[in-house]
């Protein structure tokens, strides 16, 4: 039986994208630049969803990408399951009040460059 390879989740203390020795910010921003990880932080932040709808909100995600990232998530304490459906542990409620000032930078930022771009 052939193994398959699965890739490590990035943690702490572990060598991570940026970082050989596993620097906790540059785990934290390594786990959060892959593919689908904010954006499902990003939705639950508003409460437990079930799957199919936290699959609606992330714009159709693959179900796959999307059960790997939640099993991801739930081994890293960012995520549960409820009774309600995936909801954001206290960790990773913590996670999502850091992540509201990006949000207001971003969105000054995004009205800035309206601005200054030149209207064709």
């Amino acid at each position: 039986m052939k193994k398959i390879a699965t890739t490590k989740i990035p943690s702490p203390g572990r060598k991570v994208r940026g970082s050989t020795t596993g620097r906790p910010i540059m785990a934290a921003l390594d786990l959060l630049g892959r593919r689908w990880t904010l954006r499902i932080l990003w939705e639950l932040r508003g409460g437990p969803m079930v799957f199919r709808a936290l699959q609606d909100a992330c714009d159709g995600v693959a179900p796959s990408v999307l059960n790997t990232r939640l099993g991801e998530l739930r081994e890293l304490d960012l995520v549960e399951t409820t009774d309600e459906g995936y909801a954001l542990t206290t960790q990773g409620r913590s996670l999502g009040e850091l992540l509201l000032p990006l949000d207001a930078w971003a969105r000054r930022w995004a009205a800035g460059r309206a601005r200054t771009r030149d209207p064709e």
